[in-house]
């Protein structure tokens, strides 16, 4: 395994969340050095079996969520499991969860009992719309926030109906903002030598994902619908037809412009009284639009892009997922991650003396239930009844040791 000089080496973690965002949170600590615990319920995290595809029984979708972690299972329902946890949690810097709001309490460990017992620990929760409010304590997925925070609204062919962003971006932006508020915390807690309480919510995440939506709204008072691809704001910043296949424009100065209409041998455009502003631009946009791809189709859209991009005019080809994979510069910035079978998706963060590592791939079930036993000094015949997979994660200790 290789050494692991992350930012957060000696920062432990506890992450008991399951689907996306905590697990995400997770393994953006777990790739900056963090040793990060993954706790499953008996049944595993349910997105083990969202596949196909599937390697060695676990889903891609829990692979793209879950490496550079050690695995256990535990029944956190039994008196004995929350008591392990418990143990757990006395030398963890951090506490990931998203149980259902409520659970935690019908345990008897809510929010006030963790700060009572582990003052310095920052408990970081994700939920669907936080514990109080109209909304509170419902659930909440990607799609579903998407729906109902308005996102859905604005995304879509123009004149056509909403659509949901083919990605989840709720989900992840939720965990990324989870990330964010943990090293917050962890910071201030340097000086206070206290830890708090850091609540992210994918209802509120998906909000803040409304510029410059919502900040038109508050201008102007209109309500924005689908647009497709272009900007609201901003012109031309949109796909146009080729010669080829379609490209993606973004020009978001007169001088990018200028370029553009020189390149594509409309020079006169940046003239014509119509298109001399961005301003202007905008408000004419349609009739842009026909000017642009009827120059446009004279040319072949990887040429083009490829010339476009390097005189300074911001644009990009539209690709299929296998071309990126393909592109020598995805793999220049090791945005593909190769440890045994399993391949995943590196880093986007990049540190110059601490960069991410990639040091092992996501745990099978229970796996490292028990190392982890062991170096808590625990013994697990005690708490073996809470303990699913204990049998088999001893068999492959003893097949390694």
């Amino acid at each position: 395994m290789l050494p692991n000089s992350g930012s957060l080496a000696k920062i432990k973690v506890i992450d008991a969340s399951r689907v996306l965002g905590g697990p995400y949170a997770g393994q953006v600590l777990a790739d900056h050095g963090a040793d990060v615990i993954k706790i499953e319920p008996p049944a595993g995290d349910e997105t083990r079996g969202w596949g196909p595809p599937f390697l060695d029984g676990a889903a891609s979708y829990f692979l793209g969520l879950n490496r550079n972690k050690r695995g256990i299972a535990l029944d956190m329902a039994q008196p004995a499991g929350l008591d392990l946890l418990m143990q757990l949690l006395e030398d963890a810097d951090v506490f990931i969860e998203n149980f259902k709001t409520g659970t935690l309490e019908r345990w008897g460990l809510g929010r006030e009992e963790i700060e009572r017992r582990f003052p310095r620990l920052v408990h970081c929760r994700v939920s669907g719309f936080g514990a109080d409010g109209p909304l509170g304590g419902l659930p909440g997925y990607d799609a579903a926030i998407q729906a109902s925070c308005g996102i859905m609204s604005v995304n879509g062919e123009k004149d056509g109906t909403p659509l949901r962003v083919g990605l989840p971006v709720v989900d992840m932006v939720t965990g990324l903002n989870a990330v964010i508020g943990i090293l917050l915390a962890l910071n201030e807690r340097a000086t206070s030598g206290k830890g708090q309480f850091v609540e992210t919510t994918l209802y509120d995440c998906g909000v803040s994902l409304l510029h410059p939506h919502l900040p038109n709204y508050y201008l102007s008072g209109k309500v924005a619908g689908p647009t497709g691809n272009a900007h609201p704001n901003i012109c031309p910043y949109d796909t146009f037809a080729t010669g080829t296949d379609p490209i993606f424009l973004a020009v978001g100065n007169d001088r990018q412009f200028a370029t553009l209409c020189r390149l594509i041998g409309r020079d006169d455009l940046p003239a014509d009284p119509r298109f001399v502003t961005n301003r202007m631009r905008n408000t004419n946009r349609d009739a842009l639009k026909v000017q642009l791809e009827a120059a446009l189709a004279a040319h072949d859209c990887a040429t083009l892009a490829d010339r476009l991009i390097k005189a300074g005019v911001p644009c990009g080809a539209v690709r299929s997922i296998d071309q990126v994979v393909a592109d020598p510069h995805t793999r220049h910035r090791e945005m593909i991650v190769d440890i045994g079978t399993y391949r995943g998706t590196g880093s986007p963060i990049k540190l110059s003396r601490t960069p991410a590592s990639y040091r092992t791939a996501p745990p099978g079930f229970a796996e490292h239930t028990a190392e982890v036993l062991a170096d808590h000094g625990i013994d697990p015949d005690r708490y073996r009844d809470v303990l699913p997979g204990l049998d088999a994660g001893l068999t492959d200790t003893a097949k390694t040791a």
